[in-house]
Protein backbone atom coordinates (compact mmCIF):
# COMPACT_ATOMS: atom_id res chain seq x y z
CA UNK A 1 0.00 0.00 0.00
CA UNK A 2 2.87 2.41 0.77
CA UNK A 3 4.40 1.78 -2.67
CA UNK A 4 1.02 2.38 -4.33
CA UNK A 5 0.54 5.63 -2.39
CA UNK A 6 3.96 6.85 -3.53
CA UNK A 7 3.01 6.20 -7.17
CA UNK A 8 -0.35 7.94 -6.73
CA UNK A 9 1.30 10.95 -5.08
CA UNK A 10 3.75 11.11 -7.96
CA UNK A 11 0.91 11.13 -10.53
CA UNK A 12 -0.90 13.86 -8.57
CA UNK A 13 2.31 15.88 -8.46
CA UNK A 14 2.49 15.71 -12.25
CA UNK A 15 -1.07 17.05 -12.53
CA UNK A 16 -0.20 19.85 -10.09
CA UNK A 17 2.78 20.81 -12.23
CA UNK A 18 0.40 20.98 -15.19
CA UNK A 19 -1.71 23.55 -13.35
CA UNK A 20 1.34 25.71 -12.61
CA UNK A 21 2.43 25.44 -16.24
CA UNK A 22 -1.03 26.50 -17.44
CA UNK A 23 -0.69 29.77 -15.53
CA UNK A 24 2.54 30.53 -17.42
CA UNK A 25 1.38 29.53 -20.92
CA UNK A 26 -0.13 32.72 -22.27
CA UNK A 27 1.29 32.67 -25.81
CA UNK A 28 2.05 30.06 -28.46
CA UNK A 29 5.76 30.50 -27.74
CA UNK A 30 5.13 29.82 -24.05
CA UNK A 31 3.23 26.67 -24.97
CA UNK A 32 5.75 25.26 -27.47
CA UNK A 33 9.16 26.37 -26.14
CA UNK A 34 8.43 27.59 -22.57
CA UNK A 35 8.86 31.20 -23.67
CA UNK A 36 12.60 30.56 -24.28
CA UNK A 37 13.27 31.44 -20.64
CA UNK A 38 14.84 28.36 -19.00
CA UNK A 39 18.00 28.74 -16.95
CA UNK A 40 20.82 26.18 -16.70
CA UNK A 41 19.29 23.80 -14.13
CA UNK A 42 15.77 23.58 -15.58
CA UNK A 43 17.10 23.39 -19.12
CA UNK A 44 19.65 20.66 -18.34
CA UNK A 45 16.99 18.67 -16.46
CA UNK A 46 14.62 18.91 -19.44
CA UNK A 47 17.30 17.92 -21.97
CA UNK A 48 18.31 14.94 -19.84
CA UNK A 49 14.81 13.59 -19.35
CA UNK A 50 14.09 13.58 -23.10
CA UNK A 51 17.00 11.11 -23.46
CA UNK A 52 16.21 8.92 -20.50
CA UNK A 53 12.97 7.24 -21.49
CA UNK A 54 11.86 3.64 -21.11
CA UNK A 55 14.49 2.42 -23.59
CA UNK A 56 17.29 4.08 -21.62
CA UNK A 57 16.02 2.98 -18.20
CA UNK A 58 14.28 -0.40 -18.54
CA UNK A 59 16.09 -1.18 -21.79
CA UNK A 60 19.48 -0.09 -20.45
CA UNK A 61 19.15 -2.43 -17.46
CA UNK A 62 18.03 -5.22 -19.80
CA UNK A 63 21.12 -4.79 -22.00
CA UNK A 64 23.32 -4.74 -18.90
CA UNK A 65 21.71 -8.00 -17.76
CA UNK A 66 22.51 -9.60 -21.11
CA UNK A 67 25.90 -8.09 -22.01
CA UNK A 68 27.36 -6.37 -18.95
CA UNK A 69 28.83 -2.88 -18.94
CA UNK A 70 28.85 -2.70 -22.75
CA UNK A 71 25.06 -2.57 -22.47
CA UNK A 72 25.49 1.16 -21.81
CA UNK A 73 26.28 1.74 -25.52
CA UNK A 74 22.65 2.52 -26.41
CA UNK A 75 22.37 5.31 -23.83
CA UNK A 76 25.94 6.45 -24.59
CA UNK A 77 25.01 6.93 -28.25
CA UNK A 78 22.03 9.04 -27.19
CA UNK A 79 24.20 10.99 -24.76
CA UNK A 80 26.76 11.86 -27.45
CA UNK A 81 23.89 12.83 -29.76
CA UNK A 82 22.36 15.25 -27.24
CA UNK A 83 25.76 16.87 -26.63
CA UNK A 84 26.33 17.16 -30.38
CA UNK A 85 23.05 19.05 -30.78
CA UNK A 86 24.35 21.73 -28.44
CA UNK A 87 27.75 21.95 -30.11
CA UNK A 88 26.61 21.86 -33.75
CA UNK A 89 23.07 23.24 -33.85
CA UNK A 90 22.51 25.60 -30.91
CA UNK A 91 23.97 28.68 -32.58
CA UNK A 92 22.20 28.28 -35.91
CA UNK A 93 18.84 27.38 -34.40
CA UNK A 94 18.94 30.26 -31.93
CA UNK A 95 19.92 32.84 -34.52
CA UNK A 96 17.35 31.61 -37.04
CA UNK A 97 14.41 31.11 -34.65
CA UNK A 98 13.71 27.66 -36.14
CA UNK A 99 12.37 25.07 -33.69
CA UNK A 100 11.01 22.33 -35.92
CA UNK A 101 12.90 20.05 -38.30
CA UNK A 102 10.41 20.62 -41.17
CA UNK A 103 10.75 24.39 -40.75
CA UNK A 104 14.51 24.06 -41.29
CA UNK A 105 13.81 22.18 -44.51
CA UNK A 106 11.17 24.68 -45.65
CA UNK A 107 13.39 27.71 -45.12
CA UNK A 108 16.17 26.35 -47.31
CA UNK A 109 14.24 24.26 -49.82
CA UNK A 110 10.61 25.43 -49.93
CA UNK A 111 7.32 24.12 -48.59
CA UNK A 112 7.18 20.73 -50.43
CA UNK A 113 10.30 19.54 -48.62
CA UNK A 114 8.81 20.75 -45.33
CA UNK A 115 5.58 18.83 -45.86
CA UNK A 116 7.49 15.68 -46.83
CA UNK A 117 9.71 15.87 -43.77
CA UNK A 118 6.67 16.62 -41.57
CA UNK A 119 5.19 13.22 -42.45
CA UNK A 120 8.36 11.41 -41.37
CA UNK A 121 8.87 13.48 -38.21
CA UNK A 122 5.25 13.10 -37.04
CA UNK A 123 5.32 9.34 -37.70
CA UNK A 124 8.56 8.96 -35.77
CA UNK A 125 7.56 11.05 -32.76
CA UNK A 126 4.10 9.49 -32.60
CA UNK A 127 5.31 5.89 -32.71
CA UNK A 128 8.06 6.38 -30.14
CA UNK A 129 5.47 8.13 -27.95
CA UNK A 130 3.22 5.09 -28.30
CA UNK A 131 6.07 2.93 -27.06
CA UNK A 132 6.38 5.09 -23.95
CA UNK A 133 2.62 4.81 -23.25
CA UNK A 134 2.87 1.03 -23.45
CA UNK A 135 5.87 1.17 -21.08
CA UNK A 136 3.90 3.27 -18.59
CA UNK A 137 1.08 0.74 -18.71
CA UNK A 138 3.52 -2.08 -18.00
CA UNK A 139 4.84 -0.39 -14.83
CA UNK A 140 1.38 0.48 -13.50
CA UNK A 141 0.18 -3.07 -14.21
CA UNK A 142 3.00 -4.45 -12.03
CA UNK A 143 2.34 -2.04 -9.15
CA UNK A 144 -1.47 -2.01 -9.08
CA UNK A 145 -2.29 -5.41 -10.63
CA UNK A 146 -4.73 -3.91 -13.13
CA UNK A 147 -5.31 -4.73 -16.83
CA UNK A 148 -2.67 -3.29 -19.21
CA UNK A 149 -5.27 -1.25 -21.14
CA UNK A 150 -6.51 0.39 -17.94
CA UNK A 151 -2.96 1.05 -16.79
CA UNK A 152 -2.00 2.60 -20.14
CA UNK A 153 -5.08 4.84 -20.02
CA UNK A 154 -4.22 6.10 -16.52
CA UNK A 155 -0.68 6.96 -17.61
CA UNK A 156 -1.92 8.56 -20.84
CA UNK A 157 -4.57 10.61 -19.03
CA UNK A 158 -1.97 11.97 -16.60
CA UNK A 159 0.32 12.99 -19.45
CA UNK A 160 -2.55 14.65 -21.30
CA UNK A 161 -3.71 16.58 -18.23
CA UNK A 162 -0.41 18.28 -17.58
CA UNK A 163 0.73 18.56 -21.22
CA UNK A 164 -2.47 20.01 -22.66
CA UNK A 165 -2.88 22.35 -19.69
CA UNK A 166 0.47 24.10 -19.90
CA UNK A 167 2.37 22.73 -22.88
CA UNK A 168 6.16 22.96 -22.64
CA UNK A 169 6.01 24.91 -19.37
CA UNK A 170 4.12 22.07 -17.69
CA UNK A 171 6.35 19.46 -19.34
CA UNK A 172 9.45 21.31 -18.15
CA UNK A 173 8.21 21.58 -14.57
CA UNK A 174 7.39 17.86 -14.55
CA UNK A 175 10.76 17.16 -16.16
CA UNK A 176 12.55 18.78 -13.22
CA UNK A 177 10.62 16.57 -10.78
CA UNK A 178 11.19 13.50 -12.97
CA UNK A 179 14.90 14.30 -13.28
CA UNK A 180 15.28 14.35 -9.49
CA UNK A 181 13.19 11.19 -9.03
CA UNK A 182 15.26 9.31 -11.64
CA UNK A 183 18.55 10.54 -10.21
CA UNK A 184 17.60 9.56 -6.67
CA UNK A 185 15.94 6.27 -7.63
CA UNK A 186 18.70 4.97 -9.92
CA UNK A 187 21.95 6.43 -8.57
CA UNK A 188 21.26 6.72 -4.85
CA UNK A 189 18.94 3.76 -4.25
CA UNK A 190 18.87 0.94 -6.81
CA UNK A 191 22.52 0.90 -7.96
CA UNK A 192 24.22 0.68 -4.53
CA UNK A 193 21.66 -1.78 -3.13
CA UNK A 194 21.80 -4.26 -6.02
CA UNK A 195 25.62 -4.14 -6.17
CA UNK A 196 25.68 -4.82 -2.42
CA UNK A 197 23.20 -7.68 -2.87
CA UNK A 198 25.49 -9.17 -5.54
CA UNK A 199 28.44 -9.10 -3.12
CA UNK A 200 30.24 -6.08 -4.54
CA UNK A 201 32.24 -5.63 -7.73
CA UNK A 202 34.85 -8.27 -6.83
CA UNK A 203 32.15 -10.93 -6.37
CA UNK A 204 30.51 -9.86 -9.64
CA UNK A 205 33.83 -10.30 -11.49
CA UNK A 206 34.33 -13.73 -9.95
CA UNK A 207 30.78 -14.85 -10.78
CA UNK A 208 30.37 -13.60 -14.35
CA UNK A 209 32.32 -14.24 -17.58
CA UNK A 210 34.95 -11.69 -18.58
CA UNK A 211 32.86 -10.41 -21.51
CA UNK A 212 30.49 -8.79 -18.99
CA UNK A 213 33.25 -6.33 -18.12
CA UNK A 214 34.48 -5.67 -21.64
CA UNK A 215 33.47 -2.33 -23.24
CA UNK A 216 32.89 -4.18 -26.53
CA UNK A 217 31.18 -7.26 -25.13
CA UNK A 218 27.92 -6.45 -26.91
CA UNK A 219 29.69 -6.71 -30.28
CA UNK A 220 31.24 -4.11 -32.59
CA UNK A 221 28.47 -4.50 -35.18
CA UNK A 222 25.83 -3.68 -32.57
CA UNK A 223 27.87 -0.74 -31.29
CA UNK A 224 28.13 0.60 -34.86
CA UNK A 225 24.42 0.13 -35.49
CA UNK A 226 23.43 1.90 -32.24
CA UNK A 227 25.75 4.79 -33.08
CA UNK A 228 24.33 5.19 -36.58
CA UNK A 229 20.73 4.94 -35.48
CA UNK A 230 20.70 6.77 -32.16
CA UNK A 231 23.55 9.28 -32.45
CA UNK A 232 22.66 10.55 -35.92
CA UNK A 233 18.93 10.08 -35.47
CA UNK A 234 18.91 11.91 -32.15
CA UNK A 235 20.54 14.98 -33.69
CA UNK A 236 17.42 15.55 -35.80
CA UNK A 237 14.87 14.42 -33.21
CA UNK A 238 12.08 17.03 -33.05
CA UNK A 239 11.76 16.71 -29.28
CA UNK A 240 15.43 17.59 -28.84
CA UNK A 241 15.26 20.60 -31.14
CA UNK A 242 12.23 21.91 -29.29
CA UNK A 243 13.89 21.50 -25.89
CA UNK A 244 17.01 23.26 -27.20
CA UNK A 245 14.98 26.40 -27.93
CA UNK A 246 13.60 26.53 -24.38
CA UNK A 247 16.97 27.83 -23.13
CA UNK A 248 17.16 31.53 -22.33
CA UNK A 249 20.38 32.02 -24.32
CA UNK A 250 22.59 30.32 -26.88
CA UNK A 251 25.25 29.79 -24.21
CA UNK A 252 22.83 28.01 -21.89
CA UNK A 253 21.59 25.87 -24.79
CA UNK A 254 25.09 24.81 -25.83
CA UNK A 255 26.65 24.10 -22.45
CA UNK A 256 23.46 22.67 -20.96
CA UNK A 257 23.30 20.10 -23.78
CA UNK A 258 26.94 19.12 -23.14
CA UNK A 259 26.33 18.71 -19.40
CA UNK A 260 23.17 16.74 -20.18
CA UNK A 261 25.19 14.42 -22.42
CA UNK A 262 27.69 13.77 -19.61
CA UNK A 263 24.89 13.07 -17.12
CA UNK A 264 23.15 10.70 -19.53
CA UNK A 265 26.38 8.79 -20.16
CA UNK A 266 26.71 8.22 -16.39
CA UNK A 267 23.05 7.18 -16.25
CA UNK A 268 23.72 4.63 -19.00
CA UNK A 269 26.67 3.22 -17.05
CA UNK A 270 24.54 3.00 -13.90
CA UNK A 271 21.81 1.10 -15.76
CA UNK A 272 24.33 -1.33 -17.24
CA UNK A 273 25.87 -1.96 -13.80
CA UNK A 274 22.43 -2.56 -12.29
CA UNK A 275 21.74 -5.14 -15.00
CA UNK A 276 25.18 -6.75 -14.52
CA UNK A 277 24.64 -7.07 -10.76
CA UNK A 278 21.14 -8.36 -11.44
CA UNK A 279 22.62 -11.18 -13.52
CA UNK A 280 24.34 -12.38 -10.33
CA UNK A 281 21.31 -12.20 -8.01
CA UNK A 282 18.74 -13.32 -10.64
CA UNK A 283 20.69 -15.46 -13.11
CA UNK A 284 17.80 -17.19 -14.90
CA UNK A 285 15.28 -14.57 -16.00
CA UNK A 286 13.24 -15.78 -18.95
CA UNK A 287 12.77 -12.22 -20.27
CA UNK A 288 15.67 -9.77 -19.78
CA UNK A 289 13.23 -6.86 -20.19
CA UNK A 290 11.80 -7.81 -16.79
CA UNK A 291 15.18 -7.24 -15.13
CA UNK A 292 14.47 -3.68 -13.90
CA UNK A 293 11.20 -4.56 -12.15
CA UNK A 294 12.38 -7.97 -10.87
CA UNK A 295 15.66 -6.60 -9.49
CA UNK A 296 13.81 -3.74 -7.81
CA UNK A 297 11.27 -6.02 -6.16
CA UNK A 298 14.07 -8.31 -4.89
CA UNK A 299 16.47 -5.79 -3.35
CA UNK A 300 14.29 -2.84 -2.33
CA UNK A 301 12.24 -2.49 0.86
CA UNK A 302 8.72 -1.11 0.94
CA UNK A 303 8.69 2.59 0.07
CA UNK A 304 11.95 2.54 -1.85
CA UNK A 305 10.39 0.11 -4.32
CA UNK A 306 7.67 2.67 -4.95
CA UNK A 307 10.30 5.37 -5.51
CA UNK A 308 12.20 3.28 -8.05
CA UNK A 309 8.98 2.37 -9.88
CA UNK A 310 8.18 6.09 -9.93
CA UNK A 311 11.60 6.59 -11.54
CA UNK A 312 10.61 4.17 -14.30
CA UNK A 313 7.33 6.04 -14.74
CA UNK A 314 9.20 9.33 -14.81
CA UNK A 315 11.46 8.06 -17.57
CA UNK A 316 8.56 7.07 -19.79
CA UNK A 317 6.30 10.04 -19.02
CA UNK A 318 8.94 12.71 -19.65
CA UNK A 319 9.88 11.18 -23.00
CA UNK A 320 6.27 10.57 -24.03
CA UNK A 321 5.16 14.13 -23.26
CA UNK A 322 8.13 15.60 -25.12
CA UNK A 323 7.48 13.46 -28.17
CA UNK A 324 3.76 14.14 -28.30
CA UNK A 325 4.19 17.90 -28.05
CA UNK A 326 6.88 17.60 -30.73
CA UNK A 327 4.44 15.91 -33.09
CA UNK A 328 1.69 18.44 -32.36
CA UNK A 329 4.06 21.39 -32.84
CA UNK A 330 5.11 20.13 -36.27
CA UNK A 331 1.47 19.66 -37.27
CA UNK A 332 0.47 23.10 -35.99
CA UNK A 333 3.52 25.07 -37.13
CA UNK A 334 4.43 23.38 -40.41
CA UNK A 335 1.21 21.85 -41.74
CA UNK A 336 -1.85 23.67 -40.36
CA UNK A 337 -0.54 27.22 -39.81
CA UNK A 338 0.42 27.81 -43.45
CA UNK A 339 -3.14 26.80 -44.36
CA UNK A 340 -5.05 28.65 -41.67
CA UNK A 341 -2.91 31.67 -40.83
CA UNK A 342 -2.41 33.26 -37.41
CA UNK A 343 -5.57 31.83 -35.88
CA UNK A 344 -3.81 28.45 -35.82
CA UNK A 345 -0.90 29.92 -33.86
CA UNK A 346 -2.93 30.40 -30.67
CA UNK A 347 -2.50 28.47 -27.44
CA UNK A 348 -5.98 27.00 -27.97
CA UNK A 349 -5.01 25.61 -31.40
CA UNK A 350 -1.85 24.09 -29.90
CA UNK A 351 -3.86 22.47 -27.12
CA UNK A 352 -6.42 20.99 -29.51
CA UNK A 353 -3.71 19.59 -31.78
CA UNK A 354 -1.78 18.12 -28.85
CA UNK A 355 -4.91 16.42 -27.49
CA UNK A 356 -5.73 15.02 -30.95
CA UNK A 357 -2.20 13.63 -31.30
CA UNK A 358 -2.53 12.10 -27.85
CA UNK A 359 -5.80 10.38 -28.78
CA UNK A 360 -4.17 8.86 -31.86
CA UNK A 361 -1.24 7.65 -29.76
CA UNK A 362 -3.59 6.02 -27.23
CA UNK A 363 -5.57 4.31 -29.99
CA UNK A 364 -2.39 2.96 -31.62
CA UNK A 365 -1.13 1.70 -28.25
CA UNK A 366 -4.35 -0.33 -27.92
CA UNK A 367 -4.22 -1.58 -31.50
CA UNK A 368 -0.77 -3.20 -31.43
CA UNK A 369 0.60 -5.97 -29.28
CA UNK A 370 4.18 -4.73 -29.64
CA UNK A 371 5.30 -1.41 -31.00
CA UNK A 372 9.00 -2.33 -31.23
CA UNK A 373 8.84 -3.02 -34.97
CA UNK A 374 7.01 0.23 -35.74
CA UNK A 375 9.43 2.24 -33.58
CA UNK A 376 12.38 0.64 -35.35
CA UNK A 377 10.94 1.49 -38.76
CA UNK A 378 10.27 5.08 -37.64
CA UNK A 379 13.77 5.58 -36.21
CA UNK A 380 15.44 4.08 -39.29
CA UNK A 381 13.37 6.29 -41.59
CA UNK A 382 14.13 9.42 -39.60
CA UNK A 383 17.91 8.95 -39.77
CA UNK A 384 18.04 7.54 -43.31
CA UNK A 385 15.71 10.09 -44.90
CA UNK A 386 16.30 13.36 -43.05
CA UNK A 387 19.79 13.52 -41.56
CA UNK A 388 21.64 14.38 -44.78
CA UNK A 389 19.11 16.96 -46.10
CA UNK A 390 18.79 18.68 -42.70
CA UNK A 391 22.55 18.95 -42.26
CA UNK A 392 22.78 20.18 -45.86
CA UNK A 393 20.11 22.81 -45.19
CA UNK A 394 22.01 24.17 -42.20
CA UNK A 395 25.64 23.94 -43.33
CA UNK A 396 25.83 23.84 -47.16
CA UNK A 397 24.69 27.08 -48.79
CA UNK A 398 24.96 25.53 -52.24
CA UNK A 399 22.38 22.79 -51.50
CA UNK A 400 19.17 22.77 -53.54
CA UNK A 401 15.54 21.78 -53.10
CA UNK A 402 15.75 19.12 -55.83
CA UNK A 403 18.62 17.53 -53.91
CA UNK A 404 16.72 17.67 -50.62
CA UNK A 405 13.58 15.98 -51.96
CA UNK A 406 15.68 13.47 -53.92
CA UNK A 407 17.72 12.68 -50.80
CA UNK A 408 14.62 12.15 -48.66
CA UNK A 409 13.02 9.86 -51.24
CA UNK A 410 16.23 7.92 -51.92
CA UNK A 411 17.00 7.41 -48.22
CA UNK A 412 13.42 6.33 -47.44
CA UNK A 413 13.17 3.96 -50.40
CA UNK A 414 16.51 2.23 -49.82
CA UNK A 415 15.84 1.98 -46.07
CA UNK A 416 12.44 0.34 -46.55
CA UNK A 417 13.82 -1.97 -49.26
CA UNK A 418 16.55 -3.29 -46.97
CA UNK A 419 14.04 -3.73 -44.15
CA UNK A 420 12.20 -6.10 -46.48
CA UNK A 421 15.42 -7.84 -47.54
CA UNK A 422 17.40 -7.97 -44.28
CA UNK A 423 14.67 -7.67 -41.64
CA UNK A 424 13.39 -4.86 -39.42
CA UNK A 425 16.14 -5.22 -36.84
CA UNK A 426 19.09 -5.52 -39.23
CA UNK A 427 21.86 -2.92 -39.39
CA UNK A 428 21.74 -2.53 -43.18
CA UNK A 429 18.54 -0.44 -43.61
CA UNK A 430 19.76 2.69 -41.86
CA UNK A 431 23.34 2.32 -43.15
CA UNK A 432 22.43 1.95 -46.81
CA UNK A 433 19.57 4.43 -46.54
CA UNK A 434 21.88 7.17 -45.23
CA UNK A 435 24.48 6.34 -47.89
CA UNK A 436 21.86 6.56 -50.66
CA UNK A 437 20.57 9.89 -49.33
CA UNK A 438 24.11 11.29 -49.23
CA UNK A 439 24.98 10.21 -52.79
CA UNK A 440 21.71 11.54 -54.26
CA UNK A 441 21.81 14.77 -52.25
CA UNK A 442 25.38 15.67 -53.24
CA UNK A 443 24.92 14.66 -56.89
CA UNK A 444 21.70 16.61 -57.40
CA UNK A 445 23.08 19.64 -55.58
CA UNK A 446 26.01 19.75 -58.03
CA UNK A 447 23.80 19.53 -61.15
CA UNK A 448 21.07 21.99 -60.07
CA UNK A 449 21.17 25.51 -58.74
CA UNK A 450 19.53 26.78 -55.57
CA UNK A 451 16.49 29.01 -55.53
CA UNK A 452 17.74 32.57 -56.25
CA UNK A 453 15.67 33.83 -53.29
CA UNK A 454 17.87 31.94 -50.80
CA UNK A 455 21.07 31.23 -52.74
CA UNK A 456 24.26 32.10 -50.88
CA UNK A 457 22.49 32.85 -47.58
CA UNK A 458 23.65 31.30 -44.34
CA UNK A 459 20.97 29.25 -42.58
CA UNK A 460 20.35 31.89 -39.93
CA UNK A 461 19.88 34.53 -42.67
CA UNK A 462 17.07 32.66 -44.40
CA UNK A 463 13.57 34.21 -44.32
CA UNK A 464 10.67 32.57 -42.51
CA UNK A 465 9.46 29.52 -44.39
CA UNK A 466 6.24 31.33 -45.24
CA UNK A 467 8.36 33.71 -47.30
CA UNK A 468 10.20 31.03 -49.26
CA UNK A 469 8.57 30.22 -52.58
CA UNK A 470 7.42 26.65 -53.18
CA UNK A 471 10.12 25.90 -55.74
CA UNK A 472 11.83 22.55 -56.02
CA UNK A 473 15.03 23.70 -57.66
CA UNK A 474 16.12 24.89 -61.06
CA UNK A 475 18.09 22.70 -63.51
CA UNK A 476 21.62 24.01 -63.86
CA UNK A 477 21.31 24.59 -67.60
CA UNK A 478 18.22 26.80 -67.15
CA UNK A 479 19.18 28.55 -63.94
CA UNK A 480 19.07 32.29 -63.57
CA UNK A 481 22.20 33.94 -62.16
CA UNK A 482 22.39 33.58 -58.42
CA UNK A 483 24.34 35.11 -55.59
CA UNK A 484 27.75 33.64 -54.82
CA UNK A 485 27.43 30.47 -52.74
CA UNK A 486 29.78 28.76 -50.39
Amino acid sequence: MIDKLIILLYLLLMVGAGYLGMRRSRTSEDFTVAGRRLGPFMYTSAMSTVVLGAASTVGGVSLGYQYGISGMVLVLSLAIGIAAIGVLFAGRLFRSGVYTVPDAMSRRFGRPSGVLSSVIVVFYTLMVGVGQIIGIGTVLTVVFDIPPTTAAFIGWATIMLYSVAGGMWSITLTDVVQFMVKTLGVFAVLLPLVVHKAGGFSAMRAELPGRFFSPTGIGMSTIGAYFLLFFFGFMIDQGNWQRLLTARSEKVARWGAIVSGLYCALYGLAGALIGTAGRVVLPHLANPDDAYARISSLVLPVGLFGLVMAAALAASMSTASGLLIGASTVLTNDVLRPLGGRRLSSVRANRITLFAVGLVALAVSYAVDSVVGAVTVAADLLAAALLVPVVGAMFWRRSTAVAAIGGVLAGSTVCVAFMAISGLYANEPVMYGMAAALVVFVTLTLVTRPDPAVAGLAFEELPDSAGVRDAVGVPAAQAVPSAPSA
